[in-house]
């Protein structure tokens, strides 16, 4: 019947168009456009309104407002890319000051009371399984369900993996809606300045279009033929439909696809707090003593405890540790009944709960291997049977697509590795383990892996089982003949993958890296018997690829992330001993007296990071008084309250730094410059960090400066987005005219309360 109306509608508006009756004509457009609407909403509430966990198999489902939990999502400090590796930027998350962050909840993404301007696009970034397509998710159901949102008149959620597909189509942007959303066929998208529209693009980071935002032609006309390219840099410009609203979601290091003079507000997914943690594992399981017995290993471990702000590790770790622990108690109840022969056997057997991500995750590839044994074939067997064959096809899949920095993978990439298609679901039994599907409409399916960090896992057991098999690296070392008919060695393939995550600017490959170096330990290889046979995983290789990474960690060059990572891996290969010493010095207190390496001085900045204590007040003076000293530990400063880095001869480098930490996420509220010769070159640097800051005290006594300073002072000050109380700039020759161009500033800036 609906139909019926809508062609009749359709047809009464083509004569009225026709007879150019523009006002009945646009009465009845808008009557069409709420027409088009009902069906619209109750295509999404069906599609949105279930949620798998993990791995999407049939029937397995639940509906998303029985088990959804509201994730921290919160206003980000600037819109700069924070490139840095995903996991060092749940590390960082861990201590965050949440007294500082600005909440936001999903539903008022597009209202800002505090600024001016109108909010069109919307970016919000997160890492991998952190919860953003979920987020959209409950915002779809929600407004379909009329409960939010109510001014948005149409609501369209267009997911890049789906949209790659028509990358090499030409259309118009009304044909392309049309193929995702028939249900509003009919309706005249140039027709918006009467209703709010909002456009999803959910997963920037998968997108395979070049996004030339630059070099493409302007494009205003919805129904002229163009290039997707075209279409959707046009819609995010605002050339295109500039009334609309755009929300599109990323993993952070893709948000530099898009020109920040395009984003209006940035927000990011935090993911849980350490309470949400504790609560998802108690909501998982009944039973109480299970769900305590987890959390109280998970804590064990500062990795893994940290990992589980990404609710997807969430999941493996309960995966993982539900089925070790139900384990453990059943034979501690078949020892309890049985002799002291069966007791010894049964104690040998048991199997040691996981204390780093590498043998966590070994466990999660054994689980879910031997229950896609049970699933396909029916049996139960208490140890993984390998199929080598599909784990280097997997192995190979995950590998190379973590070189290009992919996530999401095509019929022909599958079929490139070996992987047929049409088998994927019981390939193995792997595929429908570690893989969910997408299927889009009249589109054709795409595969991801469950989690990046599981592409990073498998792409790093398939790089020691490529070793084991051919004796050769998996990287490209095809620089000379002699060096192709030089079998490698595992210390090789070692040192090879240390260099390339060390000169990866992105990052992807650190926690490939430390998957690496974990599976090379011989303690780890148990749980691989029968799939890795490479024996030359022995203590000697340890030794050295130890000793490498520390020779690395004395590089002065090598940024403060880089070598947190370092300090990672040598958690994986459980040596303690730079950590240790450091540790050490700090209980005595002889940090500032001695004269540490670079590496000496990275492992006080991991050992900081990872103490349980609340970094309340960093004073330099405590360490050394140098422009190195701070560089080493910026990843310290940005978890701090406050930053004393007052009488430290500090120079335009540390300026520099410090501007860069001012300009991402941190925690800084006051930091004391004074006495330091900053001069206005130094000032300079300091307040391109300045402009989009938290601090509300800021002390520059005694730094040299003159009237040049103010003038950037000034603009610091006229900002939006300052927020300081508290502004020392005593002892300075700043001038009358200096002075001025502050007065300036300060008639802009209504939370100054003290100027000195």
């Amino acid at each position: 019947m609906c139909d019926i109306k809508k062609a009749a509608l359709d047809m009464t508006l083509f004569f009225l168009r026709e007879m150019e009756q523009v006002e009945a004509a646009d009465a009845l457009q808008d009557e069409l456009f709420l027409i088009h609407q009902r069906p619209l909403k109750s295509n999404l509430k069906e599609k949105y309104q279930s949620v798998s966990e993990g791995i999407a198999k049939h029937g397995d489902s639940k509906l998303l407002k029985n088990i959804y939990t509201d994730l921290y999502m919160t206003l980000s400090v600037s819109k700069r890319v924070d490139i840095q590796n995903e996991v060092g930027q749940v590390q960082a998350a861990d201590r965050r000051n949440e007294s500082q962050e600005i909440p936001v909840e999903c539903k008022n993404l597009f209202e800002a009371p505090e600024q001016e301007k109108k909010i069109r696009t919307v970016l919000t970034k997160g890492v991998a399984g952190i919860g953003k397509s979920v987020s959209v998710q409950k915002f779809i159901v929600d407004w379909a369900d009329g409960k939010e949102n109510k001014d948005i008149t149409f609501v369209f959620p267009l997911a890049f993996r789906e949209i790659n597909l028509k990358e090499k189509e030409t259309q118009s942007f009304t044909s392309l809606i049309l193929q995702f959303f028939p249900e509003i066929k009919g309706l005249n998208l140039a027709r918006n300045d009467k209703f709010k529209l909002l456009f999803i693009l959910d997963g920037l980071d998968e997108c395979r279009l070049p996004l030339n935002f630059e070099g493409n032609e302007m494009w205003r006309d919805v129904s002229s033929p163009a290039s997707l390219d075209v279409i959707l840099t046009n819609l995010i410009k605002g050339n295109l439909l500039p009334s609309a609203l755009i929300w599109i979601t990323t993993r952070p290091a893709a948000a530099i696809k898009i020109p920040p003079e395009c984003i209006d507000r940035v927000t990011e997914v935090q993911g849980f707090s350490d309470a949400q943690k504790e609560e998802y594992f108690r909501k998982r399981f009944t039973d109480a003593d299970l769900a305590n017995e987890i959390i109280d290993h998970v804590k064990q471990s500062k990795s893994l405890f940290i990992m589980c702000y990404i609710p997807v590790f969430c999941w493996i770790s309960a995966t993982v540790l539900q089925n070790i622990l139900e384990e453990k108690r059943n034979n501690d109840q078949e020892n309890n009944q049985a002799g002291d022969a069966s007791k010894t056997l049964q104690k040998s057997n048991t199997v040691d709960t996981p204390k780093t991500l590498t043998q966590m995750y070994t466990h999660f590839l054994r689980f879910q291997i031997l229950q896609s044994r049970r699933k396909y074939d029916g049996k139960y067997t208490p140890d993984v049977s390998w199929d080598k064959d599909a784990m280097l096809s997997l192995g190979k899949l995950a590998f190379h697509q973590l070189q290009r920095n992919n996530l999401l993978f095509y019929k022909t990439d599958l079929e490139s590795c070996g992987i047929d298609v049409y088998k994927a679901s019981v390939y193995s039994g792997m595929c429908t383990q570690m893989f969910k599907e997408e299927k889009g409409i009249i589109l054709g399916t795409t595969f991801c892996f469950v989690h990046l960090s599981i592409q990073e896992f498998i792409a790093a057991l398939y790089a020691h089982l490529f070793l084991d098999i051919n004796k050769k690296s998996v990287f490209d070392h095809h620089e000379s003949t002699e060096q192709e008919n030089k079998n490698e060695t595992m210390i090789d393939l070692l040192k090879t993958a240390v260099d390339k995550a060390l000169a990866s600017e992105t990052g992807h490959l650190d926690l490939f890296l430390c998957f690496l170096l974990g599976l090379s330990l011989q303690t780890n290889r148990p749980l691989l018997r029968g799939l890795l046979t490479q024996q030359d995983s022995n203590d000697e290789n340890y030794k050295k690829i130890v000793h490498y990474i520390k020779e690395k960690l004395e590089d002065k060059k090598m940024s403060p992330e880089k070598s947190i990572n370092l300090f990672y891996c040598l958690n994986e290969m459980n040596d303690q001993t730079l950590v240790k010493e450091i540790q050490n010095q700090l209980r005595e207190g002889s940090l500032s007296s001695g004269d540490l390496s670079p590496a000496q001085w990275s492992a006080v900045a991991f050992v900081l990071l990872t103490s349980e204590e609340e970094m309340e007040e960093f004073d330099l003076q405590k360490f050394k008084k140098s422009d190195e000293c701070l560089f080493r530990l910026l990843e310290v400063l940005k978890i701090s309250k406050r930053a004393l880095l007052n009488d430290c001869n500090l120079t335009d480098e540390s300026c520099s730094n410090l501007a860069k930490v001012l300009g991402s996420d941190n925690n800084l509220k006051e930091l004391n410059m004074s006495n330091n010769n900053l001069l206005d070159s130094g000032m300079k640097q300091l307040c391109i960090g300045l402009e989009t800051c938290k601090l509300e005290i800021l002390k520059l006594s005694k730094c040299d400066l003159t009237e040049e300073s103010c003038s950037d002072l000034a603009s610091v000050l006229s900002s939006d987005s300052s927020r300081l109380k508290k502004l020392d700039l005593s002892n300075n020759n700043l001038q009358d005219s200096g002075v001025n161009l502050l007065s300036d500033g300060l008639k802009r800036n209504f939370k100054l309360e003290i100027l000195r």
